[in-house]
């Protein structure tokens, strides 16, 4: 496992994005994540297609999971998310791109088709991935067993919690989404995750520090992954 410092998150966008400029004409397949903490590396991607660096042209996306119960448009969907902070800015034909989608907490064939679709397009060359406080990926949170494929997850109140900032009030914020797997997860080629600011601390502390693989913090299940890079910050680092 490699560990990138920056000296703060400007810095961890754009080393995260050089990244992938690197590797960008082998990459098919890029695996994407929500919340606050992909968005600068969005905006250094955006960029980079806009200085004719890099293109979308003939990528596809699979993305990490979607909140059930929000309508279809719904502002902080994370199919919106992602159209708003990269989608309708770059050259990626929308219909290459891939976020989950499930109707109510019952509908298990929205998981197997989502499991399909990554399949089928050959698996994930590169996942990127964030961190809950709690050391939730994705929105798998812990508990006493994981899921391998793509699921429907009840989600912890800290999550909700920490989500609220988005919705008018905690009661807005719904309490289910689908999320791919910690299996699907794991079968990407390539993995980075992304962590800034003291309050990731006790998650990266976990994935970082010791032996120790619990589902208690499912990000711990990285240390089992051969190629992974993790992109903190001083301030993150300092806390550790």
């Amino acid at each position: 496992m490699k560990v990138i410092i920056s000296k703060d998150y400007d810095e961890l966008s754009k080393k995260a994005a050089d990244f992938f400029e690197e590797r960008f004409d082998k990459i098919k397949v890029l695996g994407l994540a929500t919340g606050s903490t992909p968005i600068g590396l969005y905006k250094q991607l955006i960029k980079r297609v806009e200085d004719g660096k890099i293109s979308f042209k003939d990528k596809y996306s699979v993305n990490l999971d979607e909140y059930i119960g929000l309508p279809i448009g719904h502002k902080e969907s994370y199919r919106e998310f992602m159209n708003d902070n990269l989608f309708n800015h770059v050259d990626i034909d929308i219909k290459n791109t891939n976020v989950p989608f499930a109707k109510d907490v019952d509908d298990i064939s929205a998981c197997e088709k989502y499991d399909s679709i990554i399949d089928g397009l050959g698996g994930v060359d590169v996942q990127v991935l964030g961190v809950g406080e709690n050391g939730h990926i994705a929105f798998n949170e812990p508990d006493s067993e994981l899921n391998y494929n793509t699921s429907i997850i009840k989600l912890t109140d800290s999550t909700i919690n920490a989500n609220s900032r988005f919705f008018d009030s905690y009661d807005d914020v719904p309490k289910y989404a689908i999320s791919m797997g910690v299996g699907k997860i794991m079968e990407a080629k390539e993995i980075i995750l992304l962590a800034n600011g003291k309050k990731k601390a006790d998650a990266i502390r976990s994935l970082l520090e010791g032996d120790k693989i619990t589902c208690n913090s499912p990000v711990t299940l990285l240390k089992l992954h051969p190629n992974v890079t993790v992109f903190i910050d001083e301030e993150l680092n300092n806390a550790l």
